[in-house]
């Protein structure tokens, strides 16, 4: 595409000189290579506008900024470099990156999650029901990122807009005609979602998180709504929001979409209900309940925050266009996200249920608890409940957290999660403020490995041990040093040790 071309579809504060062919787009100046433009735009944590003489040494042949300090520069040094001033770089990244990919992001159908807890299992669902009825799809989320049958590796929940933008065009070349995406509240806060239009947006729970960034409950869950208001394109066609959450109403009142569906279970106040929920060990069975039809849904899933998940994505799934018939015949074939009520291999052999989950917040890390209680409640065993919490993150979650362990669980085991620049024992103390307002023993250990070792050593007959927190992740970060740490792994090898 020719840079006078692309430049006409960016909100350009001014420009000057002139370049020829931009083929790429790149707002890390390591990646800059031929014919690319680099976006030199402030963050959070650093300012691009750093590394525009080294974008340029890599063979940038266009910048575009957000810095007036930068234009001026560039213009009085290096007057042969074309380049833009923008108000807005996150913006400016999106709208460049759209034209110059051919805007993908116009050829698929988007559904898009947000939500506290769910974000993952709902959109991981979702894009199993497409698929299931012979949709081509493209899934970005948390755990990995999906073109078709191919899987990537996921660095964020939601990434910049040039790289989901790229995703998007992968997956059109692949054959591709619906997207399935997280967003995240720091995405919807920051624009790194500016311009995508969203076709269907789910909203699944708002519960407290996130508060180092955001501050406050209110500006929370102004970044979450802002997916129903539409983020530099139309507002959503369909709203689908969880009318258990209190916040449900809410987001309802937000939405400026045509058409809302909202879900429950047992909700007098949702269009779209599950009725007569039965919860069985890897099982769990309801009548969906739509103003149209009623169908039985039967799902090899376990609890109720599943019953939930499973809703918003089944509505996610009408609002696409699948039958009530097509989505119970996908459900007993759903399989489960990883890293998400995920059971170590070997533990059932041991006599005990070893799970590892990523809950990492008081109400998701209260659900786990309420979970393994039902399942562990029919033949009289405990749960034990290991965790921690993480680093340069909300602080005032942490008693919140320890105190929902020990008023759920038989055994808390305190340890580190990822503890990053803070000291892993001051983060435990916080938490076991919690901890220590409910009668429940605890065990305080902050080496991740031996407090898993311990959680499953003190395991008995029938009791379910729960590794909570880092669920998929591979590495443990320390404030000098990222380390190879897999809970299933370690766990799995515990158990060995005993068999």
């Amino acid at each position: 595409m020719q840079w006078a071309d692309a430049l006409n579809e960016v909100t350009v504060a001014e420009s000057a000189g002139a370049a020829g062919e931009v083929s790429r787009v790149e707002y890390d100046s390591r990646r800059v290579g031929p014919s690319a433009t680099f976006v030199a735009m402030r963050g959070g944590t650093t300012d691009g506008n750093r590394y525009v003489d080294a974008a340029i040494a890599q063979g940038a042949v266009a910048i575009l900024t957000d810095s007036q300090e930068t234009y001026a520069r560039l213009r009085r040094e290096r007057p042969q470099i074309a380049v833009a001033r923008v108000e807005h770089g996150r913006r400016a990244l999106a709208e460049l990156s759209a034209a110059v990919l051919g805007h993908p992001e116009r050829k698929l159908a988007l559904s898009a999650v947000t939500g506290t807890n769910g974000k993952t299992t709902t959109a991981y669902l979702l894009e199993q029901m497409l698929r299931s009825v012979g949709r081509k799809t493209v899934l970005i989320g948390t755990i990995e990122t999906r073109i078709g049958d191919e899987v990537r590796e996921s660095p964020h929940t939601t990434p910049e807009s040039r790289d989901t933008l790229q995703v998007f065009a992968d997956g059109v070349r692949a054959g591709a005609n619906e997207a399935v995406m997280e967003m995240s509240s720091h995405a919807l806060d920051q624009e790194r979602v500016w311009g995508m239009p969203v076709d269907v947006a789910i909203f699944t729970n708002l519960t407290q998180d996130h508060l180092d960034y955001h501050g406050t409950m209110e500006r929370y869950a102004a970044a979450k709504a802002r997916l129903f208001e539409g983020v530099g394109a139309p507002p959503p066609r369909v709203g689908v929001i969880n009318m258990d959450d209190p916040s449900g109403p809410s987001m309802k009142e937000v939405f400026r979409g045509r058409e809302v569906i909202t879900y429950g279970i047992d909700q007098p106040n949702a269009t779209h209900c599950a009725l007569g929920v039965r919860y069985e060990p890897g099982s769990i069975r309801f009548e969906f309940d739509t103003p149209y039809d009623r169908v039985r849904i039967e799902s090899p899933l376990s609890g109720r925050v599943n019953v939930s998940n499973l809703l918003a994505a089944s509505c996610g799934a009408l609002a696409r266009g699948l039958t009530l018939d097509q989505i119970a015949e996908a459900a007993p074939h759903l399989t489960q996200v990883p890293g998400r009520f995920q059971v170590v291999p070997g533990s059932a052999e041991a006599g005990f249920t070893v799970v590892v989950d990523y809950a990492h917040t008081d109400d998701a890390l209260r659900n786990l608890i309420a979970l393994a209680r039902e399942l562990a409640g029919p033949h009289g065993g405990r749960v034990i409940t290991l965790f921690g919490c993480g680093g340069d993150r909300d602080r005032t979650k942490r008693p919140r957290m320890g105190r929902a362990a020990g008023e759920g669980s038989d055994l808390v085991v305190l340890t580190s999660d990822n503890p990053r620049s803070e000291d892993p024992m001051a983060i435990i103390e916080e938490a076991l403020v919690g901890v220590r307002e409910t009668t429940t023993e605890c065990i305080v250990e902050p080496d991740r490995a031996a407090a898993i070792s311990l959680a499953i050593r003190a395991a008995r007959a029938g009791d379910i041990v729960l590794l909570a927190g880092k669920g998929h992740e591979k590495t443990q970060t320390f404030a000098d040093r990222t380390v190879p740490f897999d809970d299933v792994e370690v766990a799995a090898s515990v158990i060995r040790e005993l068999q």
